[in-house]
């Protein structure tokens, strides 16, 4: 199985669909939330979010989408990448509540090799997330820096630093 990407793998135009989803519990926002110190009543209170809000629920923190996103996004994407250089936009376009199955799917936008190093290239990628219904809750862009073949050839190939079995 390919884990990431060679930058002479990625073409521009070219759209990653992450698979599978998840279904986003009330444990995994909440965790979250308390993990990230984030403890606004809107994501943690429902009472507040049913009497207060005009959503009538909790809504799920956005920046736990952003990273379900961007972690669904590894296989495909970063899996061998050397930096994420940038975020360049991030969008939380509609809500998520608890219940919801979020996908994800990244465009390739561009490439530009490296003036510095002739062994890797920058890749600029936008990544969707969706819900079952289909509708987008969140987008962003980004810049990652993945390596070229000849990067991986001189540091272990597929998998470097994997030991060798033996007995």
């Amino acid at each position: 199985m390919q884990f990431g990407r060679y930058y002479e793998e990625f073409e521009v135009g070219a759209v990653y669909k992450h698979w599978p989803g998840k279904t986003v519990t009330e444990y995994d926002d909440h965790m979250f939330c308390l993990l990230t110190m984030n403890h606004h009543p809107l994501h943690l209170d429902a009472h507040y979010a049913e009497e207060t809000t005009d959503f009538g629920k909790n809504v799920v923190v956005g920046n736990y989408v952003y990273s379900l996103l961007l972690g669904m996004s590894v296989p495909d994407v970063s899996g061998k990448a050397i930096a994420n250089l940038e975020v360049e936009s991030l969008k939380h376009v509609k809500p998520t509540f608890h219940g919801d199955t979020i996908y994800g799917e990244t465009e390739v936008l561009d490439k530009t090799p490296s003036k510095s190093k002739d062994d890797r290239g920058v890749v600029y990628v936008e990544t969707r997330g969706y819900k079952q219904d289909g509708l987008i809750v969140c987008t962003f862009r980004r810049k990652v820096m993945v390596p070229k073949r000849s990067y991986g050839e001189t540091r272990g190939g597929e998998q470097p630093g994997r030991p060798v079995p033996h007995e």
